[in-house]
């Protein structure tokens, strides 16, 4: 063999021993604590020792070692499955469940807290029921609190009565934990599906965490506002069933909901505003289905929703004063 073709394969093993070291000791990190966290780091340090020995006495040795290490590796993160009976943070304590009867829908589990402070609130978890018939809008509100390509979504679904429930796909925490990206490729945290009124969700990012939320109509046929909501109701019935993991990319807020859209339209294209999300009205507006009148800037300024809008509008209900203009 060649010096270059030798060169060329050291290099390739030093970068995925280095690669797979930082994985697996994120991984260890995340996952573990205490002594176990300690035991596994160091044993993860002995094995690349071991393969690096391995590598200097006999190449092909060195390469075995590296995959069993591998194989080792993969098979303990393979344990690590989520749950549904954590010490949950308690706006994410429940889940929201959903019984089907013919066009009737209902709801346990709906979120309707009274929001003070970020972290404080008065707690109240109701049920409602709803009828598919009466189904009338489907509106999506984007939520920024930092970087403007980035945004939380929601999905709010009317009904003839006035009334509003929103959707919204979250990290379901535990107490005292926080979500941060990098735990989110790494299993730290599970999924959950909130559902919540208008008066708590949106409320509580606009008037008390003072983020930037917009409100945009979604041109939907009645067919396909049903279907939206059944997808969200069949993903509230999936995780009742088994819990699943959050991932920063492939199972969060805004590809969760790509997902449940493809029940409409199943060659939906992939853009790069799946993960910058901030850029969600622009990919509706290239499918034709986001609402509004004029261009996308105007549309993006009109759907700013205002702080303390109840009280400017004392007379209406939250979700009523939200769309007053």
């Amino acid at each position: 063999m060649s010096r270059f073709k030798r060169n060329v394969l050291h290099g390739l093993f030093a970068l995925l021993v280095l690669g797979a070291t930082a994985w697996s000791a994120m991984a260890i990190w995340l996952n573990l604590d205490g002594v176990a966290r300690l035991l596994a780091l160091g044993l993860l340090a002995l094995g690349v020792v071991a393969v690096l020995a391995a590598r200097l006495y006999r190449r092909g040795l060195g390469w075995g070692l590296l995959v069993l290490a591998g194989l080792v590796v993969f098979g303990w993160y393979q344990t690590i499955t989520p749950r549904a009976d954590r010490d949950w943070a308690r706006d994410v304590a429940r889940g929201v469940t959903a019984q089907i009867a013919g066009d009737r829908i209902t709801l346990d589990n709906i979120r309707d807290f009274d929001w003070q402070t970020p972290d404080s609130a008065h707690e109240r978890w109701i049920t409602r029921s709803y009828d598919l018939e009466a189904l009338n809008s489907v509106e999506m509100l984007t939520s920024v609190w930092d970087n403007p390509d980035i945004a939380h979504l929601l999905v709010s679904f009317g009904f003839d009565s006035g009334e509003h429930i929103v959707f919204s796909v979250e990290i379901r925490r535990e107490k005292d934990e926080q979500f941060n990206e990098i735990g989110g490729f790494f299993r730290q945290f599970e999924l959950v599906l909130i559902a919540a009124t208008e008066r708590d969700i949106v409320r509580l990012r606009t008037d008390v965490r003072e983020e930037d939320v917009r409100l945009y109509p979604v041109k939907l046929n009645p067919d396909h506002r049903r279907r939206m909501f059944m997808s969200y109701v069949d993903l509230a019935q999936d995780l009742d069933r088994e819990p699943r993991f959050y991932n920063t990319v492939s199972a969060n807020c805004t590809t969760v909901v790509y997902g449940l859209a493809r029940s409409l339209k199943s060659d939906l294209p992939i853009r790069k505003s799946l993960l910058l999300s901030g850029r969600l009205p622009e990919y509706l507006d290239t499918l034709g289905v986001l609402g509004g009148e004029g261009t996308l800037e105007d549309r993006n300024a009109s759907a700013l929703l205002p702080v303390n809008a109840q009280a400017k509008h004392p007379g209406m209900t939250y979700s009523q004063a939200i769309r007053a203009r």
